[in-house]
């Protein structure tokens, strides 16, 4: 029987043209039709066995994982394969651009997910596009930590930009276990020095390490990095929870003590490989990021966009503000504050004699990892803790916006100033910011 006439749900067949087996054979056959439908002509056209292999998944594809290997190898794109959060470095909801010092403790978050650790306060800085370079084809930001001073590295410091990766994001590849899973590291990096840098992959307990080197070839140039890490089959990991996992670092300068070669998995708390390029040993020297991906598997496969709204609600699990997007924490007088609406209400709880408490809830966006440490600044003056008349702007008094109650959803605020607010009752407004960063 051969093909005559197709039409919705018909197929309708005569005597006319030769069975032909569609599979790996020489021949297809191949059919002319006309306005109607009807077959027309039909002839056997030869094709080569190459070419049907070329585009033929075969039965061996189908064992465990190797299905996701031959996607990979073909570049075709399936979801939510990067476990960085924020690796175009588009979200910076602390600084909206602004340079940050590394001055205050020994480790700050930057952009959002993205961690700087210093050993020695002052030694760099980090901005979201510092210098204003062109960023590679398909991205437009990067995050840039520039030198501050030609410092030599202490034996036990370090100096890196982290991202710690939660274990809920991680457990799958079932590390610590001797079914772990690879994985593969890719992002671009630009440098104003050149040759052999460093970085690591640890546990959160800080006691299992892979450290990793690639090479900067051409100074200010773009260039895209690939590692491939082995699963780790001993150690502690994280499984599925909201702790940390995985940390995933790149080297600005890391002391003799907490190098060792790259390569595979050791005890230990180790950052780079030896003799690795110090960026915070040349002063003014620059190092940009961006495009960072890591992935189950040992083929990288094209960065993972995602949409704008959904990248941000990832970022938003571990840091959310009131203020707009563009603007930074703490700012005065802008808008997006959160309003309580108490009437002619006193303001005022947890004093005997009180007339009414007043606890006002705000909900966040998205549900946070644990519950955060929620910050509230004034509207005017983005002093902490204190509340502004929604009517005229002026700042109440000291712990007019006190926070409790805080759990993942939400936060309480109070006055808790320890005196009535009679002065213009009525609506407050505040800002606040609430981190709960691993």
């Amino acid at each position: 029987m051969a093909l005559t006439k197709v039409v919705p749900n018909i197929i309708a067949v005569a005597n006319n043209v030769t069975n032909k087996t569609v599979g790996n054979t020489t021949s297809i056959p191949s059919f002319t039709f006309d306005g109607a439908g009807v077959v027309t002509s039909a002839s056997n056209v030869a094709i080569s066995g190459a070419g049907i292999t070329a585009n033929t998944v075969a039965n061996s594809a189908f064992q465990t994982g190797s299905v996701e290997n031959y996607l990979r190898g073909a570049n075709l794109d399936f979801g939510m394969r990067n476990r960085i959060i924020n690796g175009a470095m588009v979200f910076d909801q602390r600084n909206a651009g602004a340079s940050f010092a590394t001055n205050t403790g020994a480790e700050r978050y930057t952009l959002d997910r993205w961690q700087a650790y210093y050993g020695s306060q002052n030694k760099y800085t980090v901005q979201r596009n510092a210098g204003s370079v062109t960023p590679p084809a398909g991205f437009t930001n990067y995050i840039g930590a520039t030198s501050s001073s030609a410092y030599t590295v202490g034996a036990s410091e370090e100096f890196s930009i982290n991202q710690y990766i939660e274990g809920f994001n991680w457990a799958d590849l079932n590390w610590g276990t001797a079914s772990a899973r690879p994985v593969t590291l890719s992002f671009w990096v630009r440098s104003s020095l050149t040759g052999t840098f460093g970085g690591a992959l640890r546990n959160y307990a800080g006691n299992r390490s892979y450290t990793y080197s690639y090479t900067i070839n051409s100074a200010n140039t773009w260039e895209y990095k690939i590692v491939t890490i082995a699963g780790d089959t001993g150690g502690t990991w994280a499984g599925a929870t909201n702790s940390g996992a995985v940390i995933v670092g790149f080297a600005l300068g890391v002391g003799s003590s907490n190098s060792t070669a790259a390569g595979s998995w050791v005890a230990g708390n180790f950052q780079s490989v030896p003799s690795a390029v110090s960026v915070v040993g040349t002063n003014g020297a620059t190092f940009y990021l961006t495009g960072v991906q890591i992935e189950e598997g040992s083929v990288p496969t094209p960065f993972e966009y995602r949409q704008y709204g959904a990248e941000l609600a990832l970022c938003q699990r571990y840091y959310e503000k009131s203020y707009a997007q563009a603007t930074a924490v703490p700012t005065n007088a802008v808008s997006s504050y959160i309003v309580f609406n108490l009437g002619t209400n006193t303001y005022y709880g947890g004093a005997t004699g009180d007339v009414s408490q007043n606890l006002n809830t705000a909900f966040f966006k998205v549900t946070k990892r644990a519950n955060p440490t929620v910050t509230t600044y004034s509207y005017t003056s983005s002093v902490t803790g204190v509340a502004s008349n929604g009517w005229t702007g002026a700042d109440l008094a000291a712990g007019t916006a006190t926070v409790a109650q805080v759990d993942t959803l939400g936060f309480n605020v109070y006055n808790g100033s320890g005196s009535n607010r009679t002065v213009n009752p009525g609506a407050v407004i505040v800002h606040f910011a609430a981190s709960v960063e691993l």
